[in-house]
């Protein structure tokens, strides 16, 4: 170890040192590239006590599924054990790639970051569902509805969110992996015609594969003798007008506005340099978050003298268990998106500045040894977003 080499005090590599004088440096093996990335894990805001599991994950962390066609990569209970209510997968299919025909024992929600897809359906009552999806859009399937998703001239890749902590999208049921696995005696039966009808299915489930592009929509439409889907699978997010506040905006999309969307509700959030999301908790679930671009830190205040402070960037899984108060604040010089979900019919959040403003003055005043100045302040309005003064935003306390 005598030739091993000296680490800079100063200059661009971050040392665990407070502004207080808390800390040391640290000499040892260490990855400086990631302790860039998360400040407030390296160097935790002096507010920050205690012990609260992890809750973060970056989808470059997780294994990556590669097919012709495509790939997948996913976050789930296995890789974040605190996410126990909800699991998403990160998608991507080339021209004409195709997630093959398959099905989940749970609902599948999901959002289109770049491209468009095709996806197809149908219901228990044999009616048929079609429709083509652009960037901003969702669409929601039902646990156990049959689908399809294929990617158009340019490709496409999408976020797919589904209620349940342990899924994998390794393990579903498809039609390829069934084939596979039913004798061809029965095939023969079931359908009507000869065993060498099936002598050239695939081995094994095909997961992805590569196909070409699909014509156009009306070509590709199949009548149905019992109808179409009554209520749409597909919504669009980025046409909803949204919530405006100073500092950016927030579209909540849930079973009120996306009627067949019952198990998962979510909001888009945007949060301009200089601002945050209040500080605030969600009453129904637990909270499962998508950072999409720019980069930020949340603080999870988890009761009993606890908080623990997370640095996020685009590509990155957030997570706040049940009731749990938090904010999260633009650390960085661009726009921060991110989606919030919820195991939930309808969105739901208490905002901490709305419930003092609601509460008798004296009482919260008395309580919190405050006077005018915060009093006056407060806010009978909920404001999502909020903006606030420069010299608060720092990334060290």
């Amino acid at each position: 170890m005598e030739n091993r080499p000296k680490t800079p005090e100063s200059g661009n590599i971050p040392q665990p040192i407070r502004s207080d004088g808390a800390g040391a440096t640290d000499f040892g093996p260490r990855d400086v590239m990631r302790d860039m990335e998360n400040p407030n894990m390296l160097v935790p805001p002096i507010t920050d006590a205690g012990l609260i599991p992890n809750l973060k994950f970056s989808f470059s962390d997780a294994h990556m599924q590669l097919n012709h066609g495509g790939w997948s990569r996913e976050v789930t209970i296995r890789e974040l054990p605190i996410a126990t209510t909800l699991a998403g997968v990160n998608m991507r299919l080339t021209p004409g790639g195709v997630r093959e025909l398959h099905w989940h024992q749970q609902a599948e929600w999901a959002y289109m970051l770049l491209g468009s897809a095709r996806i197809t359906s149908v219901d228990q009552d044999g009616r048929n569902f079609i429709a083509d999806i652009g960037p901003g859009d969702l669409w929601y399937f039902p646990a156990g509805i049959p689908h399809s998703i294929q990617g158009l001239a340019e490709g496409c890749e999408f976020l797919l969110v589904f209620d349940d902590g342990h899924f994998s999208d390794l393990n579903t049921l498809s039609i390829s992996d069934w084939f596979a696995h039913t004798p061809k005696d029965v095939l023969s039966a079931n359908f009507g015609v000869p065993e060498s009808a099936f002598n050239n299915i695939p081995p094994d489930q095909v997961y992805i594969y590569q196909d070409h592009v699909p014509g156009s929509l009306e070509s590709q439409k199949v009548q149905s003798p019992y109808g179409t889907i009554p209520q749409s699978f597909k919504h669009q997010l980025l046409a909803q007008t949204p919530i405006r506040t100073p500092g950016g905006s927030v579209r909540i999309v849930d079973s009120s506005n996306f009627p067949i969307s019952t198990t998962i509700a979510a909001a888009l959030v945007e949060i301009e340099p200089g601002a945050m999301r209040e500080l605030h908790w969600h009453p129904n679930n637990d909270e499962w978050q998508y950072y999409l671009t720019g980069q930020g830190r949340m603080t999870v205040f988890a009761g009993n003298g606890t908080a623990r402070t997370f640095d996020y960037r685009a590509g990155d899984v957030g997570y706040v268990p049940f009731a749990l108060g938090h904010y999260i604040q633009n650390t960085g010089d661009q726009t921060l998106w991110f989606l919030e979900m919820f195991k939930s019919d309808r969105f739901v959040d208490v905002s901490l500045n709305q419930w003092m403003a609601l509460t008798p003055r004296d009482l919260v005043g008395d309580n919190l040894h405050v006077g005018p100045e915060l009093l006056d302040a407060l806010r009978k309005e909920k404001w999502p977003v909020v903006k606030y003064p420069n010299e608060t935003i720092t990334s060290k306390l």
